[in-house]
């Protein structure tokens, strides 16, 4: 799993190469509630992949910070849903 921050690659969800965001797998909004200062150190907190702008908007758009954190806090849960998987799949169609 990807943890640095890369300016540009191959996109984790929809496979172009793009240049690529960090998508924090338990977003940065909760970081500071006591649940996920107390259950995870700074490093998980701090694990992400390098996602497209396209890939990473449909993330959001799709899902609350707390689903995220809750239901999508790997990559594998992330590339599993069927939700997503429609979004990553429309996204690889793109230029």
């Amino acid at each position: 799993m990807p943890s640095s921050r890369l300016k540009s690659g191959q996109c984790l969800c929809c496979g172009r190469f793009a240049a690529l965001t960090f998508h924090h797998l338990i977003p940065k909004k909760l970081h500071r509630r006591a649940f996920y200062r107390k259950n995870f150190d700074k490093e998980a907190l701090n694990k992400g992949v390098n996602v497209c702008r396209l890939c990473h908007d449909g993330i959001h758009d799709l899902y609350d910070e707390m689903q995220l954190a809750k239901q999508f806090s790997t990559p594998e849960a992330l590339l599993a849903d069927e939700a997503l998987q429609r979004h990553f799949a429309w996204v690889a169609k793109k230029k």
